[in-house]
């Protein structure tokens, strides 16, 4: 017969909590299939799927209590008891990182470690000191730094302390920051490097991604050019370091002043600078049809922008000196970098171009871009001076300049000359017992080779020989080291050096 839910006795009155709305919420709790205990008068329904006492037996005291009100006596364990949730579709989640992200698995890590291993070698043979800020910044840092231009490209939001964060497109303006906080306590010069995650919202081409790492090297407090001409003999060294030649990678040099210079003589206002050099760095980017009408829409006029574009494709810095002279600072900035090239050693790495101007609104100098001579790629690295950037968050002026390095692009550039390297896991000993029993000898020969500093690959299960030797030859393992029974009651364990075959016992407490 049909079920009456008004009917409906539990006999333990803690349990009817549960039990009765559980039963309740069936939907065929009323069905004539049910039986019916008329005795307890105690609904039995018929479940369309198995039930398990394992079902029942998630009773905590603490649960009961707070949903009927009591305090659970007792000392046993008892809860809430409620059925398993059933779901009749999951969806799968997009397995993917979101778009322009990376995901690092232990192959891409091992090269991320060698790359960044190498930024922080040529850092310290330079005596550069690390340092490291926040991810997420303040938005009004960069937007005060860069332009409001730089809004569309930011991770930005509100934090619930309604305050306006980023997360951060570049370490320079972070950098500045950290100065100004220091003050007077650090004395100059100060070189300090970085290596940071950097997130920029735009258009994602070959190595450009919205999410990429940065090396960033910087020297405060030094106006000479002798700054510029240490820091691109910094990225020089890691190119030679990594197996990049001349041959592969260059440098357009250039100077913000060359373009002061230029509209000052052409009579275009002072005020329009910072837009006519975010204009002039999408030279390479965009069609010149384009560019020209671009500048004539920030106010050059037509004959100004002709005139503009003609001193920006020179690609001499002695045909520069023709038209602008040689009493300005841009020519005398430049001819003296050119020479501390020389004596350096990396002169056949640099070349003069008037063209190249970097599109961030800091630069008031010396300005820099690495990029491949076969022209597949971005730009490379890109930096300059900066002498007037800490004002502009309150601070004193310092002189300033530095660089910034992509993690991205440098490895597309390897990939493209096949100077990725074999970047292999190796791991110094693997440890295995061949009995289970001897499990716990085999950890503690894995904990002694670890306190002397020696990486272990403990065999965590029973596994046969086989097996063992295929995962030692897959982590390239030095030596396997071996736990037997006989051999573990004499204090001894068995050592095979992989490479040659060679087998030897060796005393535990020798072991090294």
């Amino acid at each position: 017969m049909a079920a009456n839910p008004s009917s409906l006795l539990i006999l333990h009155p803690r349990l009817n909590v549960y039990l009765k709305p559980f039963v309740l919420s069936l939907p065929y709790f009323s069905s004539p299939s049910l039986s019916f205990n008329g005795a307890r008068r105690f609904l039995i329904p018929r479940p369309p799927f198995p039930i398990s006492p394992r079902n029942l037996s998630s009773l905590s005291s603490t649960s009961v209590a707070q949903s009927t009100g009591e305090n659970g006596g007792g000392g046993g364990r008892s809860g809430a008891l409620s059925p398993p949730p059933i779901t009749e579709f999951v969806q799968k989640i997009d397995v993917n990182p979101p778009k322009g992200t990376r995901d690092f698995p232990p192959e891409e890590m091992r090269l991320r470690n060698w790359l960044f291993h190498n930024f922080r070698e040529v850092s310290r043979l330079f005596g550069f000191e690390e340092v490291d800020f926040p991810v997420l910044e303040s938005e009004a840092l960069f937007i005060r730094k860069s332009g409001e231009e730089i809004r569309d490209q930011l991770y930005c939001f509100e934090d619930r302390g309604n305050r306006r964060v980023a997360l951060r497109p570049e370490l320079t303006p972070s950098l500045a920051r950290l100065v100004i906080q220091k003050g007077k306590s650090v004395s100059l010069p100060l070189k300090w490097f970085g290596i940071g995650q950097c997130w920029r919202y735009e258009r994602m081409t070959r190595g450009r991604r919205r999410e990429h790492y940065q090396w960033n090297m910087d020297i405060i407090g030094v106006p000479e050019v002798t700054a510029e001409a240490e820091l691109i003999s910094s990225i020089v060294t890691f190119f030679k370091r990594i197996g990049i030649t001349a041959s592969d990678v260059g440098f357009k040099v250039s100077s913000r002043k060359v373009l002061q210079e230029v509209l000052r003589c052409y009579s275009i206002p002072e005020n329009l600078f910072s837009k006519v050099c975010i204009i002039i760095d999408k030279i390479e980017k965009i069609p010149l049809d384009e560019i020209k009408k671009e500048l004539k829409s920030t106010g050059v006029s037509e004959e100004g922008v002709e005139e503009l574009l003609q001193v920006l494709s020179i690609k001499s810095l002695a045909k520069l000196e023709e038209i602008l002279g040689s009493a300005g600072e841009a020519v005398a900035d430049l001819k003296q970098l050119f020479s501390l090239a020389e004596k350096f050693g990396y002169s056949e790495w640099i070349e003069f171009d008037a063209s190249v101007v970097r599109g961030l609104a800091y630069y008031t100098g010396i300005v820099f871009e690495g990029f491949d001579r076969e022209g597949k790629l971005r730009a490379i690295c890109g930096g300059g001076r900066y002498d007037r950037l800490l004002s502009t968050f309150g601070g004193d002026d310092l002189p300033a300049c530095g660089f910034g390095f992509g993690d991205a692009v440098i490895v597309e550039l390897l990939k493209e000359k096949g100077l990725v390297p074999e970047l292999s896991l190796q791991v110094e000993n693997i440890v295995c017992a061949l009995d289970v029993d001897l499990q716990g000898a085999a950890a503690r020969v894995a904990s002694i080779l670890r306190e002397k500093g020696q990486s272990v690959d403990l065999v965590l299960e029973s596994k046969p020989l086989k097996w063992v030797f295929k995962r030692a030859a897959r982590i390239n393992a030095y030596r396997l080291i071996l736990v037997g029974s006989s051999e573990w009651q004499r204090g001894m364990v068995s050592v095979k050096i992989l490479s040659s075959g060679e087998q030897y016992e060796v005393k535990l407490d020798e072991l090294e």
